[in-house]
């Protein structure tokens, strides 16, 4: 058997190598001076020319290749962040009123409370004069009141700012409006989304809002233009399918699948698809454009194959590979040209140009390949989840061969065997298109449909028994009913679903027939969603589990005799297993969640957890409770079993609702009327002062409000429920919105003995208001630490300055979101707030000063 050559073989510790470096590059804090990555590409091609130069071993050849591609990746992506860092907002234009003239880039996203656009900046004015810009802002335009307006000391008056109704953008138009920006700012939670990684990628580097306002100069459409027609043809689909289908649910599925607007779906429909693991389906997927692409290339070779002439000036299957690749690049660029798209189109340009120019290569190189050519394109994919399972998944059908037996061996385009046991990429990829268009070659039909369902099977259980592990490390739960849904769901969508959809672009009855389908899949998902244990949630595990338990799952999953296989169930142990560090007993732990301008936080104890408050709502579709608290508490696999709502308003209760149908066994203690909305969803005690329970060696006790409060007309806040969390040696003291009156009533009881104030930590009332945090309240308190749950550049300027005065003239430390991130402190440990985002920052996230 002919031996690979010496190039072939450093094929793979090259990619590695690059893969590598630029995974290293990633974590960095701060990004070097620019002649720093200059410097280490020099070295890379010093140090590569000095080893190709010498009669090196190939063990030693190779790790001179891995060293050299991984420094050219590692300074060719510090270069490439530089270059993009540069066009940075520059934060003294911040929260000002600046007149911006662009152009609509991407087909607008409404909602209820109006539309979110990317917007091309052409020029911009402060104040009559130029500034400069981002090349690509990311704006909100609001519907109606926006926001209290300021008054003296950053709290709010009686005045509402209104909103001019958002227009009808398109894409590809120019606009001039009144715009305020603020630097790329998200939440930074463990285990979270990274919002500010988001909006780098996608080039964004300012976010913002429209000042439509009654005194602020209308926005201007300025004219249409034919920048970015695809987009506009993309909004256009989008908006006839909302014409057609009247159904608003099932319309927003179709248009995910058709343009690619995932946010068109119900986020009820999205908690199902997760549930049952078939979300990957609801969008633009890489199985979607495969598809596309296969159905292509079967389709130009058979036309080809009907001319003499044309097979003549290039092979049938040479024609049918360009055909798949460009329709499924036309495909992706259709539906937004998602990360997904993306990594497909450029898995199967790599697969396909290998193809045509007959390289054969071993699986693990093309595989490699495909993975670093995605990474040359966006670099930080890396850091996705969905990155790590495509390219995982696609792996494990390599190295388990779940692909192999689907048809006789085949031969190379100039004869030489190709089943000589090196596997190739290329030809899993030409499975789909050469012998199918031969009849002769063919078993007979129900042959070929059990063979292409039993191979359908093993591949899915394959993918689920190796990729579970990785699931659990990157989201904490997997789909138990996924198998079985997937199972049905992936043909369905894939082979009836999606087609319909698409066929609805030129006869729009076909979206009707689509929006069938979907009802049945729907009713078929609902079932599996609603039994007991259709997904499983266990504590995130660390990376080196997560691994293990990845090669333990390819191990069962490999053709491999048994015994050989049984070694891999050990190493599925530590990540299925792994369970969250919990407090000692007589300790407790506080976390409060970077949820933006309102109050989240977790209180754990040995053995028991209270959340105390939920966050804000953000829209009809979107609340802190749904987007930060559920899949915190799932990864931190907490069970809660009491949620204590301080008070109504929005900025405190919108995630509460989607907590309390998660956690349906925990107790509700509040002060919101009995006809709040939250209670249909679980009956609230009402919070009164005097109220104690003791959990693992800890005492809570509420000290407000007290029964008669409920009795005389009052502000919400005034009803805010106040709780002291207290293990005789520390005590966290968490006030909700209390005011002055409430402050002064609190102080005065504890002057008489009634209560003690006494606490290392305060959660700071009204978030840091100038109507709270009187110094009277701060002596009797008199706390190490006050922690601050305030959105970065809030509208009421919260906390006020003369409230940071105040804390800082006392020694406490001012504790705040913006800065912080999650903040977590530890009654055993009461000397230290541990910041989130002081221990994950990377270069592309925002620094406040």
């Amino acid at each position: 058997m002919k031996q690979p050559s010496l190039a072939l073989k450093l094929i793979f510790p090259s990619l590695l190598g690059w893969v590598v470096g630029t995974a290293g590059q990633l974590q960095q804090v701060d990004l070097a001076s620019a002649q720093t990555y200059q410097l280490l590409l020099l070295c890379a091609v010093g140090f590569g020319f000095t080893a190709s130069t010498n009669k090196l071993a190939f063990p030693a050849r190779a790790l001179c290749t891995l060293v050299c591609t991984g420094l050219l990746a590692f300074g060719a992506t510090g270069l490439r962040a530089g270059s993009f860092i540069k066009d940075a907002l520059n934060p003294q234009l911040e929260g000002r009123d600046l007149v911006v003239t662009g152009v609509v880039a991407a087909m607008p996203q409404r909602n209820e409370s109006g539309l979110r656009f990317r917007l091309d900046v052409e020029s911009a004015s402060l104040e009559a004069a130029p500034v400069l810009l981002p090349p690509r802002i990311y704006l909100s335009w609001y519907n109606g009141p926006i926001a209290a307006v300021t008054g003296p000391g950053g709290g709010p008056n009686d005045g509402v700012e209104l909103q001019r109704s958002s227009a009808d953008l398109v894409a590809g138009e120019r606009w001039q409006m009144t715009v305020r920006l603020k630097a790329p700012h998200g939440g930074s939670n463990p285990h979270g989304f990274d919002f500010e990684l988001w909006l780098w990628e996608q080039g964004l580097q300012a976010t913002g809002y429209v000042r439509a306002g009654a005194k602020e100069t209308a926005p201007q459409r300025l004219a249409r233009t034919w920048a970015h027609p695809l987009e506009r043809a993309r909004q256009a689909v989008r908006d006839r399918i909302f014409e057609t289908i009247q159904d608003r649910k099932i319309a927003g599925v179709i248009a995910a699948l058709v343009v690619g607007d995932q946010n068109a779906i119900d986020r009820a429909d999205w908690d199902i698809f997760r549930a049952t693991g078939v979300a990957h389906l609801m969008s633009i997927s890489g199985l979607h454009v495969t598809m596309f692409a296969w159905l292509m290339m079967a389709l130009t070779r058979w036309l080809w194959r009907r001319s003499l002439r044309l097979c003549f000036v290039l092979p049938a299957t040479t024609a049918g590979l360009i055909g798949g690749l460009l329709l499924a690049l036309a495909y992706a660029l259709f539906s937004g040209w998602g990360v997904p798209s993306q990594r497909t189109v450029l898995m199967l340009a790599v697969v396909s140009v290998l193809r045509m120019g007959s390289r054969r290569w071993p699986w693990p190189s093309v595989w490699m390949l495909t993975c670093a050519v995605v990474v040359l394109a966006d670099p930080w994919a890396l850091l996705q989840a969905g990155f790590w399972l495509s390219f995982v998944a696609v792996g494990v059908l390599f190295a388990t061969d779940a692909g192999q037996g689907r048809s006789p061996p085949r031969r190379h385009a100039m004869g030489t065997n190709t089943s000589d046991g090196i596997d190739s990429a290329q030809d899993q990829l030409s499975t789909a298109i050469d012998d199918p268009l031969e009849p002769e070659k063919k078993p007979r039909h129900a042959t070929r449909m059990f063979d292409a369902a039993k191979a359908s099977m093993r591949e899915q259980v394959v993918i689920t028994v190796a990729l579970t592990p990785l699931t659990l490390l990157l989201f904490g739960q997997v789909s138990v009913s996924g198998l079985f849904a997937n199972l049905l769901a992936i043909p369905w969508v894939t082979l009836v679903v999606t087609p319909l959809a698409l066929i609805g672009v030129v006869f729009s009855s076909a979206w009707s027939l689509a929006a069938g389908a979907i009802q049945m899949l729907s009713a078929f998902l609902q079932v599996l969603a609603s039994l007991p244990f259709a997904s499983i949630a266990i504590a995130q595990a660390p990376i080196w589990a997560g691994v293990l338990g990845v090669v333990g799952g390819v191990l069962v999953a490999m053709r491999l005799p048994w015994p050989m296989r049984l070694l891999g169930l050990p190493m599925l142990l530590p990540v299925v297993l792994w369970q969250a560090s919990q407090p000692a007993l007589g300790t407790f732990d506080v976390l409060a969640a970077d949820i933006g301008q309102g109050n989240a936080v977790l209180v754990r104890t040995a053995r028991h957890a209270l959340l105390y408050d939920a966050g804000p709502r953000f829209s009809r579709e979107s609340d802190a409770g749904h987007r930060v608290l559920v899949p915190l508490l799932r990864t931190l696999d907490v069970k809660l079993d009491k949620v204590v709502l301080s008070h109504r308003d929005a900025d405190h209760t919108g995630g509460a609702i989607a907590v309390l149908s998660m956690h349906k066994g925990a107790e509700l203690l509040s002060s919101i009327e009995l006809g709040h909305e939250i209670q249909a969803v679980r009956k609230a005690q009402r919070c009164e002062a005097g109220q104690r329970w003791h959990w693992d060696g800890v005492d809570f006790t509420i000290l407000h409000p007290d029964a008669q409060d409920y009795e005389r007309p009052a502000k919400s806040n005034a009803l805010s429920c106040v709780l002291k969390i207290s293990n005789g040696r520390q005590t966290a003291l968490l006030t909700g919105d209390i005011e002055l009156e409430q402050e002064a009533s609190l102080v005065g009881q504890a002057a008489v003995g009634h209560i003690d104030l006494k606490s290392t930590l305060l959660l700071v009332p009204h978030h840091g208001s100038a109507t709270s945090s009187t110094g009277v309240f701060l002596d009797a308190v008199n706390p190490k630490f006050g922690l601050v749950q305030n959105g970065y550049r809030n509208r009421f300027g919260h906390p006020a300055q003369p409230v940071r005065e105040r804390y800082e003239a006392r020694g406490i430390q001012l504790v705040d979101s913006p800065r912080c991130g999650a903040a977590t402190w530890r009654s055993d440990a009461p000397d230290n707030v541990a910041c989130d985002r002081q221990m994950r920052r990377r270069y592309w996230h925002h620094r406040l000063p």
